[in-house]
């Protein structure tokens, strides 16, 4: 079904102000699987409050977040045909470990891909500290199945370059495995789609089970990245685009490809099937020419 423009173009994002604790920091690296190996003294800072705690750059991808607001009545789309389909983060300036945190989030544009296709809708976050110094962006695009057909336009004002991984093998690969119950713990941080915990109504929008949020998917590749180019040090990560072309479901074990230059890509392994790509990474240090 169309999504209804008219209403979607009124309707307002909330914003969203959070005290951020220690125990949120290490509970979010522990929902994107930080810490599997205890005894790795890499990831300890980031799971454990009593060693800072490190705070994983993707965590701005749920500080103050608005959670599932396509689901309002108020946005005009139905909410079951609601699927993530790109991301990227910027990380402008250092990560708040404690003390509030505001996000604003806007709808920027919406692409028709006609009568029975798809619309596409683009989002920007702007996440600030306690004295309004706004720390992050992140741009979203969101696919809304059959939400086409509504006039708009085709294809996006400004569209993002499109990175294909480089030919010959990538120079790492990280395997890490998710839990069966990862999505559960993931959901708390904020975004409580009922997409990623009820098996029906996984069924009803064409899966076999309930699947795992994308920006858990982007937290784990994300874990691979900051190991292979990033040597587990935080503050080198400076921004992070990617699309998702598959879902993963929670259990499966994510195979993050990646170039010395910054591109990526990762595989759900046991289906062998790519779950992410056009991905590209940007940190600081020699890790990267």
């Amino acid at each position: 079904m169309p999504i209804d423009i008219d209403r979607l173009m009124r309707f307002v994002p909330p914003s969203v102000r959070q005290e951020l604790a220690p125990r949120d920091i290490a509970f979010y690296a522990l929902s994107i699987g930080i810490g599997s190996d205890p005894c790795d003294a890499c990831q300890l800072p980031f799971v454990d409050p009593l060693r800072g705690p490190v705070v994983m750059p993707t965590m701005v991808l749920v500080m103050a977040h608005p959670g599932f607001y396509l689901a309002s009545p108020e946005s005009g789309v139905d909410p079951k045909a609601v699927l993530h389909a790109e991301q990227a983060i910027e990380l402008i300036g250092p990560i708040p470990a404690v003390g509030e945190v505001t996000s604003h989030t806007r709808i920027t544009e919406v692409v028709d891909k006609g009568p029975g296709g798809p619309a596409l809708i683009l989002s920007e976050t702007r996440i600030s500290d306690a004295q309004g110094a706004v720390f992050a962006q992140l741009k979203r695009t969101t696919f809304i199945r059959g939400g086409g057909g509504f006039g708009g336009a085709a294809e996006a004002a400004n569209p993002a370059p499109v990175r294909q991984a480089p030919d010959g093998p990538p120079d790492h690969v990280v395997d890490l495995p998710t839990r069966p119950e990862q999505a559960l713990f993931y959901r708390l941080n904020g975004d409580l789609n009922p997409l990623h915990s009820d098996p029906d109504m996984a069924r009803q929008a064409g899966f076999q089970r309930p699947i795992l949020h994308g920006l858990c998917t982007m937290g784990v590749v994300c874990h691979a990245l900051l190991r292979s180019l990033g040597n587990y040090q935080a503050e080198s990560m400076r921004a992070v685009n990617l699309r998702f072309s598959k879902p993963v479901y929670p259990g499966e074990t994510i195979r993050t490809e990646i170039w010395r230059d910054g591109s990526f890509r990762a595989r759900a392994v046991e289906r062998d099937v790519v779950v992410v790509d056009r991905g590209f990474a940007w940190f600081d240090g020699p890790t990267q020419h």
